[in-house]
């Protein structure tokens, strides 16, 4: 898993959005050499990107990830980003336009060439996967329930490329809410990540001048059991993190609860605070505890 509570999307051909980026707060970076890059300012996007990950590989702040160009584009341009970036030692690779499990070991194989000839330790580049951008994507979700992936760190879904792909007019219904479709795909994403054993990441909240409904949202998602969302300006990055980071409040009452199974001398339920506790409470309070102190030791 990876750890992140929010990823901020950059444009890899923006130095000073980069920057910025760079002091925002955000746990992970994702610099896009995709849809944020106009084909004629790839290459030299590439180039500075590169500049960007040797420049920072060793600093302190957000973890540096790529997201580059579908591996089906059919013009090798996935193959050229990672030829561009990965001297730089980017943490990890978004992938675009996952058809599902065997582009992401597709990836993997790419990357265990690229570790090798750059002396990068293998398996140190992980990967998210962008799971539900392509109807036939959103069928494969299950397919990362199989054999762990091990570079495979988390999974996002998004409503944009799928409701392209569809031919949608909108991704939106009468009252502005989400389509009950794209609601579907994102439990789907929520539970195919869960299944996988990696993080779930919601996306992104596009209306970033609306700081309300962006941590209404952030709350939602990380009440769902999301673990982390996707920001698109510096403003969403605190609303995002104090979302995904348990408050005091919560975490004591796991300790409670953890610490009143402990003394219950191996019984399957408890009582606390007049409520029966059994142990899916246990394993839930055990599992916030623990990306509590995950969090605390960064």
């Amino acid at each position: 898993m990876s750890g992140a509570r929010s990823y901020l999307f950059v444009p890899a051909d923006a130095p000073r959005k980069i920057a910025r980026g760079l002091t925002s707060g955000a746990d992970a970076l994702i610099l896009d050499l995709e849809d944020s890059v106009a084909a004629d300012r790839k290459p030299m996007a590439r180039a500075a990107l590169r500049d960007v990950l040797e420049d920072h590989a060793a600093a302190d702040g957000p973890r540096l990830w790529v997201r580059i160009n579908p591996l089906t584009d059919g013009q090798g341009s996935a193959l050229a980003d990672l030829a561009a970036v990965m001297p730089g030692r980017p943490a990890g690779i978004m992938l675009p336009k996952a058809a599902g499990r065997d582009d992401v070991i597709r990836l993997g194989h790419h990357l265990d060439a690229f570790e090798a000839a750059f002396g990068i330790d293998h398996g140190a580049t992980r990967i998210l996967s962008v799971a539900t951008e392509t109807p036939a994507a959103v069928l494969t979700l299950g397919s990362y329930a199989g054999p762990a992936i091990p570079r495979l760190a988390a999974m996002t879904w998004g409503a944009e490329d799928l409701s392209a792909a569809l031919g949608a007019v909108s991704n939106r219904d009468a009252g502005g809410g989400l389509d009950p479709l794209y609601l579907t795909v994102r439990h789907l994403c929520l539970l195919a990540a869960t299944a996988a054993g990696v993080d779930p990441v919601d996306t992104l909240w596009a209306d970033y001048k609306d700081g309300a409904g962006l941590a209404v949202s952030a709350r939602a998602a990380a009440h769902a059991g999301f673990r982390a969302k996707i920001a698109i300006h510096p403003d969403q990055v605190g609303p995002i993190n104090a979302a995904f980071t348990p408050d005091a409040a919560t975490i004591a009452t796991a300790e409670r609860i953890v610490a009143a199974f402990a003394s219950a001398d191996g019984a399957g339920t408890v009582g606390l605070d007049g409520r029966m506790l059994d142990r899916p409470h246990l394993v839930q309070a055990q599992a916030l505890l623990a990306r509590a102190a995950a969090r605390s030791a960064e």
